[in-house]
């Protein structure tokens, strides 16, 4: 049983995010740690689920496209903007100057925040769309009864093919 939405769960959740640790008990890490890291691959991507909990960490092909776009591209661009803000106002430096001085430091920060992107995504989800084990899969679903299988075609009486009946759900 999950505890109720209020802000102190919220608070919890993000902790756990920050942490970069399984949302849902906060015990196990959402990632490699990084000196396990040997590629990008494995610095982005998240482990499949939780050993502690089970919670799984991805429920689907793309669940953290939002993560990527809104959260690590929208606190990077942000970042960049103030960056840009800051120099224009105090320093005159030449445009490319300016660029690299801006957009250093933004790629940097989104290869870096990106793990961080993905965990605030899963709190943030778990908190307002806590997935309950017990009663279905994990939107909520309640399994339907198992289909019987379908016999292989054969012969019928008569010596031709039949086929077997469409099973109707």
């Amino acid at each position: 049983m999950s505890e109720p939405r209020s802000t102190k769960s919220f608070l919890i959740h993000i902790g756990r995010a920050l942490l970069l640790r399984c949302p849902a008990c906060g015990t196990r890490p959402l990632f490699e740690p990084w000196y396990r890291v040997r590629s990008l691959r494995d610095w982005f991507t998240p482990l499949d689920g939780c050993p502690s909990c089970g919670y799984p960490y991805e429920r689907e092909a793309g669940y953290y496209l939002m993560a990527i776009w809104a959260i690590n591209y929208g606190v990077g661009s942000v970042i960049g903007i103030l960056i840009y803000l800051v120099l224009e106002w105090q320093t005159h430096l030449s445009l490319p100057a300016l660029l690299a001085a801006v957009l250093i430091p933004v790629c940097a920060f989104n290869i870096l925040f990106a793990r961080h992107a993905k965990a605030l995504f899963l709190a943030v989800d778990l908190f307002f769309d806590p997935h309950e084990k017990g009663g279905g899969d994990d939107r909520g679903n309640v399994p339907r009864e198992p289909i019987p299988p379908v016999e292989p075609a054969g012969s019928g009486e008569d010596g031709r093919p039949c086929r077997p009946e469409p099973v109707l759900r």
